[in-house]
């Protein structure tokens, strides 16, 4: 792998944005590293270290990254599906333009969705096996229920990349224009939400909020973000986020928190977006020394190698941190009250440990986040744009499902509500793995087993 990552690394074009790459893998790491320090786990259950010491919460201004994510996912988007507009001529066709779309969806989904089918299937038979031979209680059982949840993440994304087209439409319309009709509506959401008390509203900001952020990544890739307006954002977005909490009915938590009547990130709310534009703010600010940072060739190979394998350590970091706690139960190793001298003692243990585990997870199966060799360019099918979107929607509600429903009460028929419908473990399996094949069957094009013309 080492020469392998050499030669990526050697190969970079100059033109290649490398501060984006580093603030993709960077993101990711503060997400992993954030989960396996607010664990709270003990004998009895798991609980959050937020809750226990609630003055910790303003650190969630700064290692809630989720926005930088989904930020430079749409700057990613936009480059992607230009760059196949480009190759294809005639695409200014409506039926070209849909054939693109199939490929686009196919070639952003497949390094997500390959490994991500592969943590399903394995964590299912898993939880099959375990509940079969009568097991699933105690922290195998609170293993069982929270290994998925990091999954809605990837359901979030996977709805940015299926708008991209038409909010890409919008953007080149109406710049700034489009990011703040969303934001907009984000507003428009919470006002309904708090002040006029309409039930269920508030889901639809799991849409404006994200994808509001989505779009200021196409303004990043058109060079509209300039020189000023990171401070201008950062600035105005951490003042507004602050009386939005100081004033208004939002938490101060950036994450959710166990309990809590309201909170930012479920359903996200107005003072999450304003969150995020801080930080997207923020990290413009730090683009230049960064830049220059990024120019020597060990860092470079650094983030080159960690992005090869970033979405394999997020999809089983949890894994490995319920392996690390129940590794020390095993052992009889005393786990301390949270919060406490001796819990804060060993918390360089515990990371070292996940760590290390998280390491042996991605060495066995980061073979799934790599390419396929011989992916087609723009050569989709006529036709193929809405089998590629229904695949897309499968995914995302199978994926969204899962992260809600766990592995746990396999045996029981045990379910969770989404969008007002029961959806249990095996459904959610089945619709995200029957998307994925319409999508990669949509995107394969004529002659390679997609779609044919009439």
């Amino acid at each position: 792998m080492g020469s392998s990552v050499r030669e990526l690394a050697g190969a970079t074009p100059a033109t290649r944005d490398r501060y984006v790459d580093l603030l993709r893998v960077a993101s990711l790491g503060a997400v992993v590293l954030g989960h396996w320090l607010m664990a709270a786990v003990t004998p009895d259950g798991v609980g959050n270290l937020l809750a226990v010491v609630p003055e910790l919460q303003p650190l969630t201004w700064l290692l809630q990254v989720m926005p930088v994510f989904f930020f430079v996912g749409g700057f990613s988007h936009a480059l992607s599906y230009r760059s196949l507009l480009r190759k294809r001529p005639e695409a200014a066709s409506e039926v070209s333009t849909d054939s693109v779309y199939s490929v686009f969806l196919r070639a952003r989904l497949q390094r997500l969705l390959r490994p991500t089918m592969v943590f399903v299937l394995v964590w299912g038979a898993a939880a099959l096996l375990v509940q079969l031979l009568g097991g699933g209680g105690g922290l195998t059982g609170v293993t069982l229920r929270m290994v998925t949840q990091p999954l809605w993440f990837i359901g979030i994304y996977l709805a940015m990349v299926a708008f991209t087209p038409p909010l890409l439409k919008l953007h080149e319309r109406y710049g700034w224009g489009a990011f703040a009709g969303l934001a907009g509506a984000a507003l428009a959401v919470d006002v309904l939400r708090f002040a006029a008390g309409v039930p269920y509203v508030e889901f639809l900001n799991f849409a404006f909020v994200w994808l509001a952020v989505h779009q200021l990544g196409f303004l990043r890739a058109d060079g509209h973000l300039g020189l000023h307006r990171p401070a201008l954002l950062a600035g105005g977005g951490l003042v507004t986020a602050g009386a939005l909490v100081a004033f208004g009915p939002y938490p101060l938590s950036m994450v959710g928190m166990p309990g809590e009547k309201v909170s930012n990130m479920a359903p996200p709310t107005l003072a999450l977006l304003c969150h995020g534009l801080w930080l997207v703010g923020a990290v413009e600010l730090l683009r230049a020394p960064a830049a220059r940072l990024l120019e020597r060739p060990r860092v470079w190979r650094t983030v080159v190698a960690a992005n090869g394998v970033a979405m394999t350590a997020f999809l089983w970091h949890l894994t490995a941190m319920f392996g690390v706690y129940g590794a020390l139960l095993v052992l009889d190793v005393e786990l301390p009250e949270p919060a406490s001298a001796a819990w804060w003692a060993q918390v360089p243990l515990r990371l070292a440990l996940a760590a290390a585990l998280t390491a042996g997870l991605v060495a066995a199966f980061r073979a799934f986040e790599r390419p396929v060799s011989g992916t087609p360019g723009a050569t989709g099918a006529p036709g193929a744009g809405p089998l590629a979107a229904l695949g897309a929607t499968l995914c995302l509600l199978g994926v969204l499902g899962l992260s809600m429903v766990g592995f746990g009460g396999l045996l029981d028929g045990r379910t969770a509500l989404l969008i007002a419908i029961p959806v249990s473990a095996p459904a959610a399996v089945a619709m995200t793995l029957g998307g994925w094949l319409l999508v990669e069957r949509a995107g394969r094009g004529p002659g390679r087993g997609g779609l044919q013309r009439p």
